[in-house]
C-alpha cells in the first residue's frame, strides 16, 4: 500500500490526509488558477474514489469551468491558504493544492493545461505535455 497523501493550510486550521494515488498532477495556467496562487499558475493532485478525510473548517468559494463544471475551492479564513477543490456534480473527485502537500516534492507534474491564458514570464517544465485548454479525458 502507498504511502498517503496529507497537508494542510499555513496555520494549521485544516488538514487533509488522501489515502490513494493521484490520477494527474498538473500545472493550470487558467486566470482563476493564477488568481488563486498569485503567481503564473496552479499546481494540483487530481484523486478520484480515493478516501479522503478533511478536519478543520474551511471557507469556500465557487466558480464554473468552461464547460459548466461547478468548483468548490477551499481555504483557510485565518491564514488564507489555498488547501484543495470539490466538485459538487463530481463528489468522487478531490484536488490538493500541491503547496498544501506536506511533502511536497511527491507533486511531479505530467502536463499544463489552459496554456491559452498563460503569462509570458511563467516558465513550466518544456518537457511536459501542453493544452491551450483542458486536456481530453
Amino acid at each position: 500500500m502507498t504511502e498517503s497523501y496529507a497537508g494542510g493550510c499555513a496555520c494549521g486550521a485544516i488538514r487533509y490526509e488522501v489515502a490513494g494515488e493521484p490520477v494527474m498532477m498538473n500545472d493550470c495556467q487558467c486566470r482563476t488558477c493564477q488568481r488563486e496562487s498569485g503567481t503564473g499558475h496552479g499546481s494540483h493532485l487530481t484523486f478520484v474514489g480515493a478516501t479522503v478525510q478533511v478536519t478543520g473548517e474551511a471557507t469556500h468559494w465557487e466558480t464554473a469551468g468552461e464547460g459548466g463544471t461547478r468548483k468548490r475551492r477551499a481555504f483557510c479564513a485565518t491564514c488564507g491558504s489555498p488547501v484543495y477543490i470539490r466538485f459538487p456534480d463530481m463528489p468522487e473527485v478531490f484536488v490538493a493544492s500541491a503547496g498544501s502537500l506536506d511533502d511536497p516534492s511527491r507533486y511531479r507534474p505530467q502536463l499544463v493545461m489552459w496554456t491559452d491564458a498563460g503569462q509570458s514570464w511563467d516558465r513550466t517544465d518544456p518537457a511536459l505535455p501542453k493544452f491551450e485548454k483542458m486536456p481530453p479525458m
